[in-house]
């Protein structure tokens, strides 16, 4: 794509927003910036001095900004049916997201990682991985590090890893990265995407222009990835929690296999990992998988897998007060996550869930309860949602609160010693919190206040 001379529109003056501002201008475009909720104050506040030139429009989207720009960015918040949106679409003009700028103005090699649950963890994994094998590597995408702001310092021997988002994916058009990975898909984000076809093409769109020569690595056991499988030019590798596979990666008992046309070889034993669950086995495999297809020999990324903890607000231990342990998992925001976090525990739980509506059902979370948790502690727009469905398979020990400090409070007056107090809401949340980082943050904090 050209830059020099030509007139883009940045839509949103978040922290991806401001990296993409600043791409265009390091290529000598003209840019405007425009956020329809903050005033021009604000939005000058957040610019750097050497960004002062640059126009920024508030309030409503207005046909000028239509008429006097050639390119439209977004960000990834920003829904892409939004009206002045498809306006801007139909008057000819193209619209890309931001990732995809950071795409076209990065260089080296490209990972993305994408999937409904396990995302961040897995990507943080082959993070650690390439910075211990590869002298110049990244970490951005949804793992909160914005890829715009750091295309500019990649050079032609960097390889970077991206958590892609499904919302990122709306808007890619040239993205490509060399090593793709899907974990998993299952329903969430319906809100916004509407049906689960739509969902599952945003987050295959991260394989559209891979060639037969690169690698895609999906989950085995996830029968819509199976079925997109039938439609890639690219090479799969497969990992797989429950079936042994001739060629792929393959949890068999507790160890992690690699497989090249029957042949195996054990890698590493669970017991070895600092992470827990199923879930984090088949985060761990998917993250060797990728490793190894970009290149990282084999000893180097089974020691990192070893030495690996888990990520903030996902299944994370905050503290054990009177022989109850308490966990984070805030970044647990739909069922399917929910579910893997409280398989992953192997003691009685006190369960607090709930959060904003995005429109899934609870029905399957439901079951996985039963005979888990002891008692459901429930906030937010879903609480009465989900305690329909627990009462439906007999989970009757439910408790309703009005904020997190209050949920807490009831979840340390109830529990006893050898009890676990689960943060997974199953949800997101925005309805009570402007992140899922701030509601596990504040989770923590009111824990560390029981003491």
């Amino acid at each position: 794509m050209e830059f020099k001379g030509k007139k883009f529109i940045v839509v949103g003056a978040g922290i991806s927003g401001i990296g993409a501002v600043r791409l265009l201008v390091n290529r000598d475009a003209i840019v405007t910036l425009y956020d329809g909720k903050l005033d021009e104050e604000t939005i000058k506040g957040k610019l750097d001095s050497d960004l002062a030139n640059v126009n920024i429009s508030t309030g409503e989207f207005s046909k000028d900004l239509i008429d006097n720009n050639d390119v439209m960015v977004i960000s990834p918040g920003v829904p892409i049916d939004k009206d002045f949106i498809i306006d801007f679409k139909n008057a000819g003009k193209e619209v890309i997201g931001e990732v995809e700028l950071a795409y076209l103005c990065a260089k080296g090699r490209l990972i993305a990682i994408t999937g409904t649950n396990g995302k961040t963890t897995t990507t943080a994994l082959v993070g650690e991985i390439l910075a211990n094998y590869f002298k110049s590597s990244f970490v951005v995408g949804n793992i909160g590090n914005a890829y715009t702001l750091e295309a500019d310092k990649m050079t032609d021997d960097t390889v970077t890893v991206a958590e892609i988002s499904s919302f990122q994916m709306e808007s890619a058009k040239e993205f490509h990265p060399v090593v793709s990975c899907v974990l998993n898909v299952t329903p969430d984000h319906l809100d916004r995407h509407k049906t689960m076809e739509n969902y599952t093409a945003c987050k295959m769109m991260v394989t559209k222009n891979q060639t037969e020569d690169e690698v895609c690595v999906l989950n085995y056991e996830d029968n819509i990835l199976r079925e997109e499988a039938k439609k890639l030019k690219c090479k799969i590798t497969y990992f797989s929690s429950k079936s042994i596979l001739s060629d792929g990666f393959y949890l068999d008992g507790k160890n992690i296999v690699k497989s090249v046309e029957g042949k195996s070889e054990v890698l590493l034993s669970t017991d070895d990992m600092k992470i827990v669950g199923v879930h984090n086995a088949e985060n761990a495999m998917a993250a060797i998988a990728v490793s190894d297809a970009i290149g990282v020999p084999m000893d180097i990324i089974v020691e990192t897998v070893k030495n690996f903890k888990a990520v903030a607000h996902r299944i994370e231990y905050v503290d054990t007060i009177n022989d109850v342990v308490y966990y984070n998992d805030s970044k647990g925001t739909n069922p399917d996550a929910t579910i893997k976090a409280v398989e992953a525990m192997d003691k009685p739980i006190i369960l607090i869930a709930g959060g904003y509506d995005k429109h899934v059902s609870f029905a399957d979370m439901a079951k996985v309860l039963v005979g888990r948790v002891k008692k459901l502690v429930l906030l937010g727009e879903t609480k009465h949602d989900i305690e329909a469905e627990a009462k439906k398979v007999g989970v009757d020990d439910i408790v309703m609160v009005s904020s997190l400090e209050e949920a807490v409070k009831v979840s340390s007056e109830s529990a006893t010693a050898g009890d676990v107090v689960l943060l997974s809401p199953a949800c997101a949340s925005w309805d009570m919190f402007k992140s899922y980082t701030q509601r596990g943050d504040l989770f923590k904090e009111y824990v560390n206040k029981l003491k």
